[in-house]
């Protein structure tokens, strides 16, 4: 089982920390909040995938111009002047703490701050980060160089998708990619030094974490986008014509939520030709994403199995088919270097018998969603209800992707309302549902319990973070200055310890 023991964790975005430049960072805040969640007794820290997002593409995190970059927006400012990066001056316009993620704000003010920062290493006023940068580059060779070209080069071409490039460098020719390159050299570099401040400041707080017991539980969609650094470079491992353009896309089939199915439109893998090569950007993308966190959820897991194949044109995903995935060969390459795998399989949706027998080879968890235990008339085989888990799975009251308990309660009908007030014999309100289901998930057998910090705090519908099908104010989410303190992560400590569920506490003041 690689969850070694009954644990706690809580599910907060590293966007939706308090403090100023528009966005939660990896600086004071998400420090505090490690502390905070080791006081509460918390073993795991669940977050979204950390890859850079873009305004035009609804600031998703599951849609971003690289499966292995970090986010830029997520780098400190106030690290960086305190390991004399930048300096006072350059705070001086800063914006103060937002309620909501101001995605244009944060873009705009810490473009202003990482230019300062390039301008001072470049100038020699921080030769502390010359040799640190130069080993960065050489450990992150593998894909560190096609995304920078990636990013500088979208910018050339006047952020056009690079199927819309100059022919040379779409194709990647070398003559032509060393001519733009020399011509570019400056911005390369600079996006390269961009991604080195966020990996070390990502080190330092995922160190300082561990040091705490506190463990990053991190995401990895399945598929990537189109018009990103990863197809650019590798378009021989997805289906696409001679110009560049995917054949087949992805998507899902009709089902109970959608008559047409929902169609994603992200390029499909080429499981032939990664065949031929070992799977070996698959292998390196997972690798790279188990150095970064101590437990991985495997988003779309069922695509492992089989997905859902459109041929590129289609309007819905009505006329899809299945296609079977070599899920099996990857995984099995996973396991001969990490036993037991970290890894967890998101397995929401419609999940057939292969796909569990492909869980059960592995020995992989899944999830299980509390507030889909009650939706129109109870099913006592439902998985989904206490009584049916199992040990090795992990218990959510919700996701990123649902509203919070108490507003799912709100809009529930009456008779969902009064099915869990039956099932857990609770004078059950919206004032206090979060509590009765977060007693509900504490008290499972699941080995690992996870909780929205939204409804840790008993939130409502103000406080969703991401409503799918939708593409404007998602990902927008924050906690307020002061929701979260000392105070409530020593009531949360009271409750997990009560299930058996808690990390070792140790007070901020026990660490001074």
């Amino acid at each position: 089982m690689i969850i070694p023991q009954r644990s706690s964790g809580i599910l907060l975005h590293i966007t939706s920390l308090p403090g100023a430049y528009g966005i939660g960072d990896l600086g004071p805040e998400a420090y505090r909040m490690a502390d905070l969640m080791q006081l509460a007794g918390q073993r795991y820290w669940q977050i979204l995938p950390l890859n850079p997002t873009e305004i035009g593409m609804g600031n998703s995190p599951y849609s971003s111009r690289s499966a292995f970059a970090g986010n830029p927006l997520l780098i400190s400012p106030d690290l960086l002047l305190k390991e004399n990066v930048i300096g006072k001056s350059d705070l001086k316009d800063a914006p103060k703490s937002t309620d909501r993620v101001d995605f244009s704000q944060a873009a705009e003010c810490k473009k202003t701050i990482w230019d300062a920062a390039y301008l001072n290493f470049r100038s020699g006023k921080c030769d502390h980060l010359r040799d640190p940068f130069d080993r960065f580059q050489k450990a992150h060779s593998a894909w560190l160089q096609d995304y920078c070209r990636f990013a500088v080069f979208k910018e050339h071409f006047g952020n056009r998708s690079w199927v819309e490039w100059d022919e040379a460098i779409k194709h990647r020719e070398p003559a032509a990619m060393r001519a733009l390159e020399e011509r570019l050299n400056d911005r390369i570099e600079y996006e390269a030094f961009l991604q080195f401040l966020f990996h070390r400041q990502w080190e330092a707080l995922r160190t300082y974490c561990d040091q705490r017991d506190v463990h990053f539980f991190g995401d990895m969609p399945f598929y990537v986008s189109h018009d990103s650094a990863d197809v650019w470079s590798n378009p021989h491992y997805f289906k696409l014509d001679r110009d560049g353009r995917p054949t087949h896309v992805s998507g899902v089939p009709p089902d109970f939520f959608s008559e047409t199915g929902q169609l994603w439109g992200t390029p499909v893998f080429d499981w032939t030709e990664l065949a031929k090569h070992g799977y070996d950007w698959w292998m390196r993308r997972i690798d790279h994403n188990l150095k970064q966190f101590g437990l991985l959820r495997l988003d779309h897991f069922r695509a492992m199995s089989a997905y859902w194949e459109i041929e590129a044109g289609e309007r819905t995903a009505k006329n899809g088919r299945w296609v079977k995935s070599p899920g099996s060969e990857i995984l099995g390459r996973v396991k001969a270097k990490y036993d037991p795998m970290p890894i967890v399989a998101e397995d929401l949706g419609e999940i057939d018998e292969p796909v569990r027998e492909l869980m059960r080879e592995f020995d992989l968890p899944g999830m299980r969603l509390l507030i889909f235990a009650f939706i129109d008339d109870i099913a006592f085989e439902s998985s989904f209800l206490p009584h049916n888990h199992i040990q090795n799975c992990i218990v959510y009251t919700g996701t990123h992707d649902n509203e919070p308990v108490r507003a799912w309660y709100e809009a529930a009908t009456e008779k969902e309302k009064d099915q869990l007030t039956r099932y857990t014999n609770d004078d059950v309100s919206k004032k206090n549902v979060h509590e009765v289901m977060i007693r509900l998930a504490l008290q499972s057998v699941a080995q690992l319990t996870v909780v929205p910090m939204q409804d840790v705090l008993g939130l409502g519908k103000e406080a969703t973070m991401n409503k799918p099908g939708t593409s404007e104010h998602n990902w927008e989410w924050r906690l307020k200055p002061g929701q979260f303190m000392e105070k409530e992560a020593k009531q949360w400590r009271g409750s997990v310890e009560m299930y058996g569920r808690h990390g070792e506490a140790i007070g901020p003041e026990e660490k001074r």
